[in-house]
């Protein structure tokens, strides 16, 4: 929010210059981004008279203008504005002084010949925002040559740029910005307290029609007659054009400075254009939410679809307002309106929230309701902004409704207990220079009583400190609820800085958890088998089996939590072969959702994508791709197995329909699931236009870390190899072919004891010679032991316990 100071200091008794009421503000948590010292802007520009204008003897667009500026000589200067003429006031930029907002600065000079001793000034050059091409006149009569034009114009200010957190929406107006100054510096406060306003009763009729009270808990509704539109007096544009306002007309003026003032939202329609509206002469302003098919023409002339959570203001149910966002182009105040209903209301910050969001339009007036609206001032900004039209648009009060379902004004406070031994735990010692000491007593009083809350002293607690009972003023009724609340806020305004920094008395090393150690370990393996780390959004289009869909999304295209982790990579896949990048070979580690009966799963998983071509140097083959096989797609995550030292079985699997049936497998460890690895389906291949062959997997990533023997990881032991002979032996046999090899290696390893070093599968063949729904299989096993040579007499006993197991458990037919 723009803070000007000259209106703050209406407000507040301020003694500080504006760097140091910035560094105030800025410690007390309120940043001020930016000061603007207008004061720069215009020094050395100063009033001056036309007394005679003459057209340039070289140029037709160039006047010759004496002006008076008190000097004793009047100045020769040349000006190329239109609107010059004689017998004006207009300001004038002397010798020697600098424009910054163009980077200027006056010197004597010869325009076309004819010397010029200075520069008629419009408002642009000046720094200020006009619709006016030319200089600016005044329209003051009589003014004083030669003096400042910086009070005339409100470049006798400095604009502070504040940025109030969230919990603190009484900061989005000007009266609380004064009430936290006053807290922070003890100056005075002269807060307005507008009077009570007549009301003319007259014929109008105007009636009230809340269906919603927990939408909008108070309403006043006020018609002004005889109104007068006309531009607003140069003390209050000036006001709004420093709190980056643009003004329009009184009336709309008044409406925004009661806003930056009070930071409550008002909206002024016009009467008869309601009543057109309405079809009738009688109104019935209501509030109530959509229907379905509505749609209204907001006042920045966008026709909008409206949604079911959108609360209106309607006119005998037809809708003219966003309620709290935005009012309707259709009954906006103009040039030609005569009366007024002006609208003072409280909004529900969540009612406000979704429908702000979902017609995607946020508004001054959206963005303090949004926060919380000081619903025990409402009365007194009504007040307010009716004076003001009274005043400066000569209305006529005639009638006033009311609908108010707030509860009792006595619950509009709160009290918290509050104990200072607790204040000094909480925030620790003060520095006292050479010394430490603790907050007193007289030291919390004083702070919040500054801020507005009432003390009272309660009976001491067994510890015999004091406590007290603390009312806080309804204007902070949002943000401050607990005791912890009361504590932060003695801290802010005792000064963060004045608090003593301490250390832990001793430090240790940091150190990783097991499981992130692991997972380190684990992105390294993956990446050293040439696999690029992705990493993609949560949020995934709806439409899947078992997915969550987020209630309020952001974007419909990402309004569902995803579950599973392939679907991204394809996409990311065909994404990469469309922009010419090649085959994407890569994994992620995310975390995944889904619905279960006994409700919301959610687990960490680790998938990856390998396809195309991944060898270099096509050179070598005449260019010809050569497509990943199965097997050395399932080699790279065996490899990554080998160095986690995990046994993983692969299993035949078909429940995953984006697959090949026939070449896709599930991968288990000691009986526990782990993932799945497999070809993606043709058909799937197809419709995203990939490469022959791309392999996917994804894997459980708990199960996989729980499965690994972690101290062999992260600190490799030495594994002594023996330094005696192997002995190599051959087995061949007729199998089924629904018997898969992993079977049969485990039972050979099984039979063969501790002997065994190894079991290789060497040679598989099906065709002439072989029975239908057989294979013929050929192993070599390795027979080794680590202290001695193995004998004939010990290693085959061994072989022949193999050969009997493989007949015993598959019936195989042994070939050798």
């Amino acid at each position: 929010m723009r803070i000007s100071l000259n209106w703050l200091r209406e407000l507040v008794e301020i003694k500080l210059s504006p760097e140091e009421l910035a560094e105030t503000l800025t410690m007390a948590g309120f940043e001020v981004e930016d000061i603007e010292d207008r004061r720069t802007w215009a020094n050395g520009v100063v009033v001056g008279k036309v007394l005679e204008r003459q057209p340039h003897p070289n140029a037709d667009k160039l006047s010759v203008c004496q002006v008076d500026i008190g000097a004793g000589e009047t100045l020769n200067i040349v000006c190329g504005a239109a609107n010059v003429k004689a017998d004006i006031y207009v300001p004038v930029a002397t010798t020697g002084t600098y424009l910054p907002n163009i980077d200027l600065k006056i010197k004597p000079a010869k325009l076309r010949g004819v010397p010029s001793q200075g520069m008629i000034c419009s408002l642009k050059e000046l720094g200020l925002p006009t619709d006016v091409d030319g200089i600016h006149i005044f329209t003051q009569e009589n003014l004083p040559l030669g003096s400042d034009v910086r009070p005339l114009l409100g470049l006798d200010d400095v604009i502070l740029d504040l940025t109030a957190t969230a919990n603190r929406a009484d900061a989005l107006s000007m009266v609380g910005v004064a009430r936290e100054v006053a807290a922070l510096t003890g100056g005075k406060l002269s807060i307005p307290e507008p009077g009570e306003v007549s009301i003319t009763k007259s014929a109008a009729n105007l009636a009230l029609k809340i269906a919603d009270t927990q939408a909008c808990p108070a309403y006043i509704g006020t018609v002004i007659e005889q109104v007068k539109i006309a531009p607003s007096p140069e003390w209050l544009q000036q006001r709004l054009r420093a709190a980056g306002v643009r003004p329009i007309s009184n009336v709309v003026d008044i409406t925004n400075y009661v806003l930056l003032e009070w930071g409550q939202p008002l909206h002024a329609f016009d009467c008869d254009r309601l009543k057109s509206v309405a079809s009738s002469e009688n109104l019935t302003i209501g509030v109530r939410f959509v229907n379905n098919g509505e749609s209204l023409k907001t006042l920045d002339g966008q026709t909008r679809t409206l949604a079911s959570q959108n609360l209106l203001i309607t006119a005998n149910e037809k809708p003219v307002a966003l309620a709290g966002v935005m009012g309707g182009e259709e009954t906006e105040v103009h040039k030609g309106t005569q009366s007024l209903v002006l609208e003072a209301a409280l909004f529900d910050s969540v009612a406000i929230r979704r429908s702000s969001r979902s017609v995607g339009l946020r508004s001054e007036a959206s963005g303090r309701y949004e926060r919380g609206v000081n619903r025990a001032e409402l009365e007194i900004a009504n007040r307010r902004a009716l004076s003001l039209i009274s005043e400066l648009a000569s209305g006529i009060l005639v009638q006033q409704e009311i609908a108010d379902t707030r509860p009792d004004p006595s619950t509009w406070s709160r009290s918290i207990a509050l104990r200072l031994d607790r204040v000094n735990q909480i925030l620790g010692p003060i520095d006292l220079g050479e010394d430490t000491g603790e907050l007193q007593e007289q030291d919390v009083e004083r702070i919040l009583t500054a801020l507005g809350c009432q003390l009272t002293p309660s009976s001491e607690d067994s510890s015999h400190q004091p406590t007290w009972s603390v009312s806080v003023p309804p204007y902070r009724y949002r943000d401050l609820e607990r005791e912890i609340d009361l504590i932060e806020e003695i801290a802010r305004l005792y000064g963060y800085n004045r608090f003593c920094d301490t250390l832990p008395e001793k430090s240790e090393g940091g150190y990783l958890p097991l499981d992130e150690e692991l997972i380190r370990k684990l992105r390294a393996f993956l990446r050293a088998e040439g696999l690029t780390e992705l990493i993609h959004y949560s949020l995934v289009k709806p439409g899947e089996d078992r997915q969550i869909v987020l209630s309020n999304p952001l974007f419909v295209e990402y309004s569902a939590l995803r579950n599973d982790l392939i679907s991204g990579l394809v996409d990311a896949f065909q994404y990469n072969l469309e922009q010419g990048n090649g085959a994407l070979n890569g994994f992620e580690i995310g975390q995944i959702f889904w619905r279960e009966e006994d409700g919301f799963q959610e687990t960490e998983a680790l998938a990856g994508i390998i396809g195309g071509d991944r060898t270099v140097g096509k050179w070598s083959k005449s260019g010809r791709e050569e497509p990943i096989t199965w097997f050395e797609a399932k080699g790279i995550l065996e490899s990554v197995f080998r160095q986690l030292a995990l046994e993983v079985e692969f299993q035949p699997d078909r429940r995953d329909d984006r697959l090949h049936p026939g070449r896709t497998a599930s991968l288990w460890i000691r009986g526990n699931r782990l993932g799945i690895f497999g070809q993606l389906h043709p058909q799937l291949r197809r419709e995203k236009g990939l490469p022959d062959s791309v392999y996917v997997f994804q894997l459980d990533l708990d199960v996989l870390l729980e499965s690994v023997g972690q101290d062999e990881i992260l600190v490799p032991a030495f594994q002594p190899y023996s330094t005696y002979p192997a002995s190599d032996r051959d087995i061949a046999f007729f199998a089924p072919v629904k018997i898969s090899v992993s079977e049969i290696q485990k039972v050979i390893t099984k039979a063969s004891k501790d002997l065994l070093e190894s079991v290789e599968l060497f040679d598989e063949y099906r065709g002439e010679n072989v029975l239908e729904g057989q294979r013929s299989l050929a192993f070599r096993l390795v027979y080794r032991a680590s202290d001695r040579t193995l004998t004939e007499a010990e290693v085959e006993p061994v072989h022949n316990k193999v050969r009997e197991a493989l007949v015993e458990k598959f019936g195989v037919n042994l070939r050798s």
